[in-house]
């Protein structure tokens, strides 16, 4: 049986379930905050042998609600808990519940899973507005044991640390915003480049996120993980912001609804925020980064069982860049720690979006989403790593650009039932995603504005089918076990301008998951993850190949548990493994992913929270990786920049109102930076500070990044290079200095 027989076997089998009519009585409840009007995502509702989540509209389905319930009990972090008489309400008629904000306490909190979501697996919009960001790209650091790195100006996307990986820009760790792909496939710059530019951070409500290739919804570049990203459906005030700091750097940012709040609960809501950014950096040379943001969002009910969301953003940044340096350069006083050997180095960039989504709440405990989304996206970076090893006389700069349209369509249905006693929930899903790329080139540039010559130019489309199938069936209200299957299929095709030949390669992966909670009482849950995921490679390789190892499958196992100690502590532990079939190693200069070989990572991980006192929490993570590459002496197995030891943490004060902040800490150990670990990439500990006064009307803060004004090296490689003058090339660490002590100031006007 070939791999197209078996694709559309695979997806009439979906399309199948895609279909299912329903026709029993839609039941449930609409949780709602008091105060704003807005719903509440993630409110756990109990009863007796129930236990079910609010979704993202606050929608509580309560069709499988065991007869004779006489109340539910309401949680939510950071509001009060909550009884509701049954008898008093008429749950078919889905009533809206009103839950007050209240001091967020480590009590109120239950050890609960939703699909891949717990409460270590979602970062809210408190927690995110007390860290000091500059950029959406930043927020990623709220994922614990991820670590970033900016390499070639503020603009440009940044190269990510996870799990024992290296992920250049996006390789491994899947990233979504509103369910529209992050990642880009075949990037002039490397494969999965991911750049999250186009978020302005104000809008952001949630992140949500998880390790491990284990969940059938996940498709290409889950592997070390994933990480989503919700933007806010309501704004809950009117406001304009206003930030200064050092470097020449200065902010501006508003949000105004344009759509009054009616009724109980906002049924609709339409809303424009912009955002405007420049600064010159700490670097010697300026940046002169520039960058601007804009997004209007609609969201509304269509009826009693629809939601409506649509949105349009787009954004467009220019900036300089210092690029990567010599330590001989330093060392011999060419330049100083802050400094450029080519400072043309920087590029331009641009991403509109229109995304459209309609959730459909069926009868009988069924959900239905339909999404379409399209994309436009240019990039255009100069870069320079080795100098003049190449070509001693105009350098070796070179161009990377590219045109890039994204059509996609995303469709799911999930429906909880029983089948005799037990308690079962279906999933399936269509996700298709359509990539055109003109003129995705790599060129030898001098100064930017003289073209020496082509090296790769071409076009690339890119065809992406996946569809996936999930059951999990809860043996008790102890023990569910979740089984699913994925399939994607891919269609690669390359028209080569240099010699104006045509190219194509299709492949297939087929990636089954068995997932296993079982909870010991409402204080402690364990888990068993067991999956298979793969990442694809750059169509410009996989035509090469024809086919054959383009879609490199990735299994891995994560064996932990989530407990709850007292009313203060959580802990969540794992321990993990994950064995690839081939590590991916990009190649800036020739603008390919080369094959690396088979590779195992195992580790632990273990993360903590603790109430101290009311209001006042702390948190750590701690991330041990051991990453070797396979079938090589154990002496030259080291995986180059790849993180054995990180942890992050800190103390986070919350209020809604009033002084609020948070002190953080990051650090990441020394690591190899070659096969023999005879060179090491060294490792830096960084303190950041946020402090905020919030009050009804306005909010004023400062934020300190790396308050210790630590020199540290952010990003590292070791590169062969020359300088203008010298004889012969040498090996050695190029890295890009991480942020001195940046002060901030902030102060927004809320309306």
């Amino acid at each position: 049986m070939n791999q197209l027989t078996i694709a559309k076997a695979f997806f009439s089998l979906i399309l199948l379930f895609l279909t299912i009519p329903v026709n029993a009585q839609l039941s449930g409840i609409i949780v709602v905050d008091n105060t704003n009007r807005n719903p509440i995502n993630f409110v756990v509702v109990e009863a007796a042998d129930f236990v079910q989540i609010s979704d993202e509209n606050g929608f509580v389905n309560l069709t499988d609600l065991p007869k004779g319930t006489e109340s539910l009990a309401l949680r939510s972090f950071g509001y009060i808990n909550k009884s509701i008489d049954l008898d008093l309400v008429d749950i078919s008629k889905s009533p809206t519940i009103f839950l007050t904000q209240n001091e967020s306490r480590m009590e109120e909190v239950v050890v609960v899973a939703e699909g891949n979501k717990n409460f270590f697996n979602t970062m809210n919009q408190l927690d995110l507005h007390l860290r000091p960001f500059t950029n959406s790209q930043e927020v990623l650091r709220t994922v614990p044991g991820l670590f970033i790195g900016q390499h070639a100006g503020g603009g440009k996307a940044e190269q990510i640390f996870l799990r024992g990986f290296d992920i250049d820009h996006g390789t491994d760790v899947n990233i979504t915003v509103d369910g529209m792909p992050v990642n880009m496939v075949s990037h002039a710059h490397g494969q999965g480049y991911a750049d999250l530019h186009f978020i302005i951070p104000e809008m952001i409500d949630r992140v949500d996120f998880n390790k491990g290739p284990y969940f059938a919804e996940k498709g290409n570049f889950t592997t070390a993980g994933f990480v989503e990203f919700k933007t806010k459906d309501y704004l809950d005030k009117n406001f304009v912001k206003i930030e200064g700091g050092q470097f020449d750097t200065y902010r501006a940012v508003t949000a105004i609804n344009l759509l009054p709040i009616k009724g109980e609960s906002r049924n609709q809501s339409l809303f424009f925020a912009g955002e405007a950014y420049y600064s010159n950096n700490f670097f010697d040379s300026p940046q002169n980064f520039s960058r601007f943001n804009g997004t209007l969002k609609y969201h509304g009910k269509l009826g009693r069982k629809n939601n409506l969301t649509a949105s349009l953003t787009g954004f467009t940044s220019t900036w300089l860049a210092s690029g990567q340096i010599p330590e001989r350069a330093i060392e011999r006083g060419i330049i100083g720690f802050y400094g450029a050997i080519d400072n043309t180095e920087g590029g331009s960039t641009s991403r509109y979006n229109a995304n459209l989504e309609l959730l459909t709440n069926l009868k009988k405990g069924g959900r239905f989403s339909n999404q379409l989304f399209y994309s436009n996206y240019n990039f255009e970076l100069y870069s320079n790593f080795t100098f003049f090893a190449n070509d001693s006389v105009n350098g070796d700069q070179i161009r990377q650009k590219e045109n890039r349209d994204i059509i996609g369509y995303n469709s799911s249905y999930s429906k909880q039932y029983s089948i005799g006693r037990f308690k079962t929930e279906t999933k399936a899903g269509v996700q298709i995603r359509y990539d055109n790329i003109d003129d995705v080139e790599l060129s030898r540039t001098k100064n930017r504005s003289i073209s020496i010559s082509n090296v790769m130019l071409g076009d690339v489309n890119e065809l992406n089918v996946g569809a996936f199938y999930s059951q999990k069936i809860e043996f008790s209200s102890k023990f569910d076990l979740t089984v699913a299957i994925r399939y994607d299929y891919f269609d690669n095709r390359y028209f080569d301008h240099l010699t104006q030949t045509r190219s194509n390669a299709q492949a297939g992966i087929l990636s089954p998951k068995v997932n296993l909670n079982y909870k010991i009482n409402r204080n402690v849950q364990l888990y068993l993850l067991n999956g298979r995921g793969f990442h694809s490679n750059d169509t410009r390789v996989a035509v090469q190949q024809n086919g054959k190892k383009v879609l490199p499958p990735a299994y891995g196992s994560d064996f932990g548990g989530v407990f709850k100690i007292g009313k203060k502590a959580i802990i969540q532990t794992a321990l993990w493994y994950l064995w690839l079939d081939q590590e991916f190693i990009y190649v800036g200069d020739e603008g390919v992913v080369e094959a690396g070989g088979q590779t195992r990572r195992f580790g632990y991980d273990l993360t903590v929270r603790y109430e101290i006192l009311s209001g006042l929490f702390a948190d750590a993570n701690l991330s041990l990786a051991k990453p070797r590459a396979l079938d090589v002496p154990s002496n030259e197995s080291y995986l180059p920049l790849a993180p054995a030891i990180t942890s992050v943490g800190g103390i986070t004060y919350k209020k809604q109102k009033g002084l609020n902040g948070s002190l953080r800490y990051r650090y990441m150990a020394d690591r190899a930076a070659n096969e023999a670990n005879t060179i090491q990439a060294k490792g830096y500990f960084i303190l950041d500070l946020a402090v905020n006064f919030t009050a009804k009307r306005f909010e004023a803060g400062i934020s300190i990044q790396n308050m210790l004004n630590t020199k540290w090296k952010e990003t590292q490689f070791l590169t062969e290079s020359r300088l203008s003058g010298e004889i012969a090339s040498v090996e050695e660490i190029h890295f890009t200095p991480g942020t001195p002590l940046f002060l901030r100031m902030h102060f927004s006007v809320f309306f």
